[in-house]
């Protein structure tokens, strides 16, 4: 017996959260990654690291609110605890991979592709991570063409992602392209989520886990407060905002301060 699925139970009101947390994320992950390019080696890998948490926690918030709005009408929902988590970390993981790949072999050529494989890939097995965390009476079944499609959406969306933050630098062209990563990484899940089936077991026994308004609800308030933090960093750093067009000489030499002046006690001649 095939179940009845909804994905929009409460209407336009998860989608359109989702999508909007899903910009967040992409767009402080992507003034991060920008930054990381605009400064000296030491301070690289603590950008390239705030982003990879932005975008991965967007994502993954993305994920879950989006998933307080699905239903099956023939069986309750619960969701177990440490699959859940664990599709967090495999998101900050592998978009970590893949924009420290970028952050360092600059975003063109083969280094992209392989970022922007990594994250894509990285943003799809958060999803079904996360699915697979699901306890319900019934078995997930999925339609394989419509899954590679979801997986072909998450590595395009991922690739322009990281070509922007390698070539992007005014503000609203950040949020240009923020936008359109919100609107591919919603694509992606929703893609993801009509290739979904639910063929019930018949019984009436009550699922194993958390409800997700047991679980969800208090998970998204740390990935929720590490995005409002992370997007204070970005706020307070007018580089970040306003972009950098142009090197100066102090950030063509990495790790030399300009105000270092060596003083060598001479008076200088006329």
């Amino acid at each position: 017996m095939q179940g009845t699925v909804d994905g929009f139970s409460y209407g336009l009101v998860t989608p359109l959260v989702a999508y909007l947390m899903a910009c967040l994320g992409g767009a402080l992950g992507l003034r991060c990654t920008t930054r990381s390019m605009l400064v000296a080696h030491s301070w690289r890998p603590g950008w390239l690291a705030l982003g990879s948490a932005a975008i991965g926690s967007g994502i993954w918030t993305m994920h879950f609110i989006a998933m307080m709005g699905f239903s099956v009408q023939e069986t309750p929902i619960h969701y177990d605890k440490p699959i859940t988590f664990a599709s967090l970390g495999v998101a900050i993981l592998m978009v970590g991979i893949g924009i420290f790949i970028v952050g360092y072999k600059g975003a063109s050529g083969t280094a992209l592709f392989t970022g922007g494989t990594i994250t894509g890939l990285g943003i799809a097995s958060m999803h079904y991570l996360g699915m697979a965390g699901m306890r319900l009476n019934g078995k997930l079944e999925y339609n394989t063409f419509t899954v590679a499609a979801s997986v072909v959406i998450a590595v395009a969306a991922a690739t322009a992602a990281l070509w922007a933050a390698g070539q992007v630098r005014g503000f609203l062209w950040s949020v240009g392209a923020s936008l359109v990563m919100g609107l591919a990484v919603s694509g992606m899940h929703y893609t993801g989520m009509a290739a979904l089936s639910v063929h019930l077991h018949g019984t009436t026994n009550v699922p194993a886990g958390d409800s997700p308004a047991a679980l969800l609800a208090p998970m998204l308030i740390g990935p929720l407060t590490f995005l409002l933090l992370a997007g204070a960093v970005v706020m307070f750093d007018p580089l970040t905002v306003m972009g950098n067009p142009e090197w100066s000489p102090a950030q063509k030499k990495p790790g030399i301060p300009a105000h270092m002046v060596r003083h060598t006690g001479r008076r200088p001649t006329s």
